[in-house]
């Protein structure tokens, strides 16, 4: 790191982050392919969805690549939370960088219940709750729909006493709307925002490609989408956003951060290249140095002044 550069970001009393890089759920693996860099570099690690009992995900086929991007039905396959406390929380806490546990579930009981099981264990930053996941069966109810949202963020606000990230999902008419309902139930952040559903068909086949029909895509496809929607919440809320979606390079990164993210996260990227996040790092460091900024505090928002 250069010196002089301060790149924290303090999301919320208690959680600052070295930098404000880290990956999404489910695309960084943090156990045997941790060795591209050091995890320790990054802002914060986000682990995989937790789940309250093991989950092995939907039929395959469960990856289709499209021309710009990735549709995947994965299904959020889970260890279940105690497994998650007895073999992999162990190892994360080794790191030297927030730890970010992503909660998944079907109803706001099952993520209170994951909640509640993590409460005395000590090292974790936040949770992150994966409510926006559209290969999850039918999808979440209370994803899409705002008085549910508020419900749900309601009750396991109840449980946590850790800061609560709401994953909203892009897949709604008004991202505005859901972001104020989040903020209102008593979210501290926001993750803007998960893949957006989409299919694909074989034609040869006759018959949809992905085992759960539809999938949601990620990758540079929905960057645009993606960053409208941080320029949106980041106006709508007075919470902290995290802004995700189609971030490949130094440039797409810096995008959401002038648009009012204090942290992005990084993640069909991270399959092409494993040391993506770590040159993000690098990238704006050399970005906040040629132009002369000393603090990352100061380019967030930059492009509303």
């Amino acid at each position: 790191m250069v010196k002089d550069l301060d790149l924290t970001s303090e999301l919320v009393p208690g959680l600052k982050l070295k930098n404000p890089v880290m990956p999404a759920s489910g695309t960084y693996d943090y156990g045997d392919g941790a060795n591209a860099f050091n995890p320790s570099l990054l802002g914060a690690i986000v682990t995989k969805s937790v789940s309250a009992f093991p989950r092995s995900g939907n039929a395959p086929p469960r990856i289709h690549e499209t021309p710009c991007g990735i549709l995947n039905a994965v299904g959020i396959p889970s260890e279940g939370v105690e497994a998650f406390r007895r073999n992999t929380l162990p190892g994360l806490k080794q790191y030297n960088t927030a730890l970010i546990v992503s909660v998944a579930g079907e109803t706001p009981e099952d993520f209170a219940q994951v909640i509640s099981c993590l409460e005395e264990e000590n090292g974790i930053g936040a949770y992150e709750l994966n409510f926006s996941c559209p290969n999850l069966g039918d999808g979440i109810p209370f994803g899409t729909n705002p008085e549910l949202l508020y419900l749900a963020v309601k009750q396991i606000r109840k449980v946590a006493s850790r800061p609560l990230i709401v994953k909203l999902s892009p897949n709604v008419v008004d991202i505005k709307l859901m972001a104020r309902q989040a903020q209102d139930a008593g979210a501290d952040i926001l993750t803007v925002a998960n893949t957006l559903t989409g299919m694909a068909i074989d034609v040869r086949r006759r018959q949809p490609v992905l085992g759960n029909i539809f999938g949601g895509l990620s990758g540079p496809a929905i960057k645009p989408v993606a960053l409208r929607m941080v320029w949106e919440v980041a106006g709508a809320v007075d919470i902290p956003v995290i802004g995700v979606g189609g971030i490949t390079d130094t440039t797409d990164a810096l995008e959401f951060i002038m648009a009012g993210a204090r942290a992005i996260q990084v993640g069909t990227a991270n399959f092409a290249n494993p040391k993506v996040m770590l040159e993000i790092i690098e990238g704006i460091e050399s970005y906040m140095e040629e132009n002369g900024f000393t603090r990352l505090a100061d380019i967030v928002g930059l492009a509303r002044r």
